[in-house]
């Protein structure tokens, strides 16, 4: 499947590097590289604000089969419109065409439509990739390893559009922060068929704004390491009750075994799988992660992604459920949120800013919610049956 989206991305190069040859001027060439920039700026920027006003409508319509497509659609929709836009002005302002010479309109088209096409496709393989598909379309990203596209296009048009979101057109949430790595949450996201990637109500979690996050206990450390050092031997993280695996990011040596505590909302459980919060799995919930010492704002810069190994089962035992699946019975005195302790392996130079769930959730965690072991609430146990019910605290 990699080799059919490499060949897309060769495809659509060629035809960029061509039309620009045989139709275009080095000066509106370069003037469409530029167009992409700004569109994908747009697209990037305000696909989840224009997605959002669809969810929240679309889940109780009879639009609910567009939910899940519609930070693609609207991803697509933005880049088409700004890129159309722009460049029926561009062609209005270049009506005399601009002549720079036999080599250099020669060369520079080319050179162009090479970067233009890289563009192109990597817009298109990531606008798919926010898509309720199959992880293995438009290619199989994960398997045991992390796989890349011809040319890495989808990599390079995400990235880019991370580096600008770093400057000064970050404005208040940098790109680089909220969805580091945009791509393997992507692919991660849609591991199994059937998960619902987005919630219809956001956020569909909560942290506490005390005692949220803290070191995992001596007990566990041990049980933390044969997980690790499985994960990363296999490049899978396994499920022992159900023997179902699902690909996971491998973990540096040099990490601090942390709990994380995270309640999913009574609000968000529906009878709709589409939007369903209450059963996700395990990588759909990330924690954003930032070096100490970031400054002030922890949305701006950028940061890591951290993905979960287990909940807690136990005060001593760690349950590795790749599906969770969480149900009314499981909000006792009709909570609003059902808390579950979860762990994560953070780099020791890292903190935790963000917890990330699905496609369209997320909270802030307060560095006053970072507490000592000493301070640490009561756990918050759970456990995750066949039948996905469990017993809680």
């Amino acid at each position: 499947m990699a080799s059919l989206a490499s060949l897309s991305v060769v495809l659509i190069i060629l035809g960029c590097v061509a039309y620009q040859y045989f139709k275009g001027t080095f000066v509106r060439a370069f003037a469409t590289i530029i167009i992409a920039v700004c569109a994908s700026i747009a697209a990037f920027g305000f696909f989840e604000v224009l997605a959002n006003v669809f969810i929240s409508r679309g889940a109780d319509s009879r639009f609910l089969s567009l939910v899940p497509w519609a930070q693609m659609l609207c991803f697509a929709l933005l880049f088409i419109v700004v890129f159309g836009t722009l460049q029926t002005g561009v062609i209005f302002l270049t009506r005399q065409p601009i002549n720079l010479g036999f080599l250099p309109e020669r060369i520079g088209r080319v050179v162009c439509g090479f970067f233009l096409g890289l563009l192109l496709s990597g817009f298109l393989l990531t606008a798919f990739g926010m898509a309720p598909l199959s992880s293995k379309y438009p290619y199989k990203r994960f398997d045991e390893k992390r796989y890349k596209v011809l040319l890495n296009a989808d990599g390079f048009a995400t990235g880019l559009f991370s580096i600008i979101s770093r400057g000064s057109l970050s404005g208040k949430r940098s790109f680089a922060t909220i969805h580091p790595d945009y791509l393997d949450q992507l692919y991660l996201d849609r591991q199994i068929s059937g998960t619902s990637l987005l919630t219809s109500k956001s956020p569909a979690i909560s942290v506490p704004s005390k005692q949220a996050v803290w070191p995992a206990p001596e007990s566990l450390k041990g049980q933390v390491g044969e997980i690790v050092s499985q994960l990363n031997r296999q490049g899978k993280l396994k499920d022992e009750s159900t023997g179902k695996s699902i690909s996971m990011p491998p973990i540096s040596n040099n990490y601090q075994p942390t709990i994380v505590r995270v309640g999913i909302k009574r609000s968000v459980l529906s009878t709709k799988d589409k939007i369903n919060g209450g059963a996700f799995i395990l990588p759909q919930l990330r924690l954003i992660c930032k070096r100490q010492g970031y400054g002030e704002d922890p949305l701006a810069g950028a940061g890591i992604n951290v993905y979960p190994i287990g909940h807690l089962k136990a005060a001593d035992q760690i349950q590795v459920s790749i599906e969770i699946e969480i149900e009314r019975d499981d909000f006792k005195d009709n909570a609003r949120e059902k808390w579950i302790d979860f762990v994560f392996c953070v780099p020791r130079d890292y903190v935790p800013v963000l917890v990330e769930f699905k496609q369209n959730s997320i909270v802030e965690i307060r560095p006053s919610a970072i507490v000592t072991a000493d301070k640490a609430p009561p756990p918050a146990f759970f456990t995750q049956t066949s039948k996905g019910n469990n017993d809680s605290r």
